[in-house]
């Protein structure tokens, strides 16, 4: 077709094109290893002269085909699966830094993205500064040192909802002449594209909204082909300069605007292994065919229950970006326009205690460590997700104490209101 596909399409028609005689839905290869006539077409393989399979723990068929749709929804060029979100986060920033390198932060994210980024990479040579994502870009300009190689954050943060401006963050990073790595989990390539507003690489907890069923973990990196990394060739000795592990070929000379998910593919999943597994991406896959169906009334129901905690005197404070008089609410229109995520952030009035009843007060609204699938449930992040972190840390990355995370599925609005009053009340 000569014009685009709209993102509802590629949901349900994306990556798997079927060729004549072949399986109208995409098929599950459980294989680890596939089959060749000669050493030759082997030795091609394995030297990236040809492409192809040789072993699932690189690629497999089915991964592929579902990383090819996401691809297609971000606007990307190439993009990879991985075993979990955490590890999508890792690839994505250890492909471009190593021991003595460092990155700048948004001191918004995720708890276990903050203890991977500030702690276990920290063992490894690398060093991050978190910085405000509210700051000024002179602010966080300063945080940049001669060996920074990339900026990071959430297009909206887990779990403190607050929302990234994407365009700042990018005019910041190419002006340092580094990536802008963008996880945007929560609103998903539906409800926003981050690669429009100057993003260079996306990455996602699949495990989320895409799956959309609380069935499988996975993660994904995106590459919009954008960077140019020939550019900065200094900063970027692992993909501008030989790689002598595969006879000295050189990522961006050999393989163009493919150069970045090349290299974490042949050699980071080559080394690391952390693949997700063929029978995930086929429940990945399922999930995606909906997605766009899903979003919009996730959006519609949390919008609700956002306006009702708003208006009941027992509630302190409500954090929903879709909400008119929200902080964030402008930049939400902005990058969001059609809605953000199903998730609401918001405490109590008697504090850190009085949420915690309330949580286990309610009936069909469940506890549980997951977020953003098709049922409602509630976390207190203070006490689980974001346990380690001190109350200094806490706060730097805008968790209060009294901060319940509610994750509102696509069950009937009405019922779940019910429960959140009979809660309250409890």
């Amino acid at each position: 077709m000569s014009q685009p596909l709209k993102p509802e399409t590629i949901c349900v028609q994306g990556g798997w094109q079927p060729k004549k005689g072949e399986p109208r839905v995409l098929p599950i290869y459980q294989s680890t290893t596939f089959k060749y006539e000669t050493t030759e077409q082997m030795a091609r393989l394995f030297d990236l002269q040809e492409s192809g399979y040789f072993y699932t723990r690189l690629q497999n068929p089915t991964n592929d085909a579902v990383a090819a749709k996401i691809a297609e929804l971000e606007g990307g060029v190439a993009a990879m699966l991985t075993s979990s979100g955490q590890a999508a986060n890792f690839y994505a920033v250890f492909n471009i830094c190593q021991a003595g390198d460092h990155f700048v932060c948004s001191s918004a994210i995720y708890g276990g993205t903050f203890n991977l980024f500030g702690v276990t990479m920290k063992k490894l040579g690398i060093e991050v500064t978190y910085v405000e994502p509210d700051a000024s870009e002179e602010e966080i300009g300063a945080a940049f040192r001669p060996n920074t190689k990339l900026l990071f954050g959430e297009s909206i943060s887990n779990p403190s909802n607050v929302v990234l401006d994407i365009e700042k963050f990018a005019r910041i990073a190419h002006t340092h002449g580094v990536p802008l790595i963008i996880d945007n989990t929560f609103p998903t390539p539906i409800n926003c594209r981050p690669f429009e507003w100057g993003a260079d690489i996306v990455v996602h907890s699949t495990t989320k909204y895409m799956d959309g069923h609380a069935t499988a973990v996975g993660g994904c990196i995106v590459d919009s082909g954008n960077f140019d990394w020939e550019a900065q060739a200094e900063k970027y000795p692992g993909l501008c300069t030989p790689d002598e592990s595969y006879h000295g070929l050189t990522y961006t000379k050999d393989f163009g605007r493919g150069a970045y998910i090349t290299k974490a593919t042949a050699q980071l999943m080559r080394d690391l292994g952390s693949i997700q597994s063929p029978q995930n991406a086929f429940l990945l896959n399922i999930g995606l065919e909906t997605l766009h169906l899903r979003m919009k009334q996730h959006c519609a129901n949390a919008l609700r229950i956002a306006e009702y905690l708003e208006k009941d005197e027992r509630v302190a404070w409500v954090n929903y970006c879709d909400l008119p008089d929200n902080t964030y609410h402008t930049l939400a229109q902005k990058y969001m326009p059609h809605g953000s995520c199903g998730v609401i952030a918001f405490g109590l009035k008697g504090g850190r205690q009085r949420s915690i009843r309330f949580m286990d007060s309610l009936k069909l609204i469940t506890i549980v460590t997951h977020v953003a699938d098709a049922r409602s449930c509630v976390l207190h992040p203070a006490s689980s997700t974001h346990r380690q972190l001190t109350d200094e840390q806490l706060i730097a990355a805008g968790v209060q104490p009294d901060l319940i995370r509610m994750s509102v599925g696509i069950e009937n609005v009405d019922d779940l209101l019910n429960d959140i009053r009979q809660a309250l009340d409890a």
